[in-house]
């Protein structure tokens, strides 16, 4: 069995990923140091901002693709998986444009990507006691 709708969400989360590396290789590079970060806060925002992405993603896109392997209605994978991405995408918005410090999106976003881990793990219980309860 194929998961198409994860499968288009963890294509997206994946370029992602490769836009906020490229971020923090940037600033590798332009202070030529190759772990950790200096006093440019700027720096350390694109670090947390990618770490933060690696920190959530892989759970949510598990969840997920579990729930569509299970039979989980595509519309509620595919709602559940919107949040996750729209979740992501802000909070990457809001901690690189706010150097780490107090954004809406960083805000939006995280409390969006709590959110479809919630309902992630509501679909998975739901579908497993439908099943087997």
């Amino acid at each position: 069995m194929i998961v198409p709708v994860t499968g288009v969400f963890a294509a997206v989360i994946g370029i992602l990923l490769l836009v906020l590396s490229a971020q923090v290789v940037k600033y590798r590079l332009k202070y030529r140091k190759g772990m950790g970060t200096n006093d440019d806060v700027a720096f350390e925002a694109a670090v947390r901002a990618h770490a933060n992405l690696v920190e959530y993603a892989p759970l949510g896109l598990i969840m997920l693709g579990l729930a569509e392997l299970n039979g989980v209605p595509a519309g509620l994978v595919y709602w559940t998986g919107m949040g996750l991405v729209v979740g992501r995408l802000l909070h990457a918005f809001g901690m690189i444009n706010g150097r780490g410090g107090t954004h809406w999106a960083r805000m939006i976003g995280i409390v969006l990507t709590w959110l479809a881990i919630l309902v992630a793990a509501i679909l998975l219980l739901w579908n497993v006691w439908q099943v087997y309860g």
